[in-house]
């Protein structure tokens, strides 16, 4: 049995559409739940306990590689501190504290500016620019996302109120954009020892700040909804989800990893209709189209230059 997980595992570690879209799908899920649990477990606290969780689920299947690497992580422990620092203790701590306060619509649309984002960071930092295919199928698909979103009354769009909680995920957005560029940097390390050290410097970093969220009063209650949540963003959008988005990246780049952002809104609306009970209607199937064509678009492998005859 344990032979065949590994077959399938290793089979799925091969296959970057299928983790980026499983990232997408767990990512979606983390951004109801955060929404849900707004005002009964605080900002800083479900991200500690989220990276402290992945952190304690993790350490015991990465200790020997951590051994193994501990050279390179020491050599490299800038680097991993600036990742962990970036994609792990500000991203997701701006973006709890940002769905206190914000509306699910607004968080939809400002997630979606992920590809943009991170093919700008790409463009400043490596001078890798986005094909024309991926900027057009960056395009189409956030164009479903606005069609899904505005439940296919795009002047609804203007009409949008903006606030504190939308300032907080548009920042929290441009450093996710960073961190997603700077994985190409990742030291030469077993994937377990890069996500478990990036995890536990990320919690360290969340410390000062859980120090003073619980002296201000704000508690966390424990209870049922508490333990379910904790366990969620532990496993689904932390170790899965960032461990699959890793090795998405590694795969085909940053750039055509980025489109996958836009299957979070198409995952919310299937939520929505197979949990909330809400019906399927005409600019579910426009939104979804257009999603899935631009994603297909932006994803596809760049053809190889033909060398010209002189």
């Amino acid at each position: 049995m344990i032979a065949s997980l590994e077959r399938i595992g290793s089979n799925l570690f091969q296959r970057p559409y299928l983790l980026l879209s499983l990232t997408s799908l767990f990512w979606a899920g983390n951004l109801v739940l955060g929404r849900f649990v707004a005002g009964h477990v605080p900002p800083v606290t479900l991200a500690f306990a989220r990276w402290a969780g992945a952190f304690t689920l993790l350490i015991g299947f990465a200790l020997p590689h951590l051994r193994r690497d501990w050279p390179a992580i020491r050599g490299s422990l800038g680097r991993l501190s600036l990742m962990a620092l970036t994609g792990i203790g500000a991203y997701n701590t701006l973006a709890y504290w940002g769905l206190q306060s914000t509306e699910a619509l607004n968080a939809l649309l400002i997630q979606s500016t992920g590809p943009l984002l991170i093919g700008v960071w790409t463009a400043l930092l490596f001078r890798d620019l986005m094909s024309r295919a991926q900027l057009l199928g960056v395009l189409a698909s956030l164009v479903g996302v606005a069609v899904i979103v505005s439940r296919g009354d795009l002047s609804s769009l203007a009409r949008i109120h903006l606030n504190a909680g939308d300032l907080a995920i548009l920042i929290a957005m441009v450093i996710y954009g960073l961190y997603s560029a700077l994985l190409r940097l990742k030291p030469p390390m077993h994937w377990l020892s890069f996500l478990t050290a990036t995890i536990g410097l990320g919690a360290l970093f969340l410390v000062p700040l859980l120090v003073a969220e619980l002296s201000s009063g704000r508690a966390i209650m424990l209870d049922a909804t508490t333990a379910g949540a904790i366990a969620y963003v532990a496993i689904f959008p932390s170790t899965l989800a960032y461990l699959f988005f890793i090795r998405g990246v590694e795969l085909i780049g940053a750039n055509r990893a980025g489109p996958f952002f836009h299957l979070m809104p198409l995952f919310g609306a299937i939520m929505a209709i197979a949990f909330l009970g809400e019906r399927p209607q005409p600019f579910h199937a426009v939104g979804f189209a257009l999603i899935l064509a631009g994603v297909a678009i932006a994803a596809r492998r760049r053809a190889p230059k033909v060398a010209q005859e002189v």
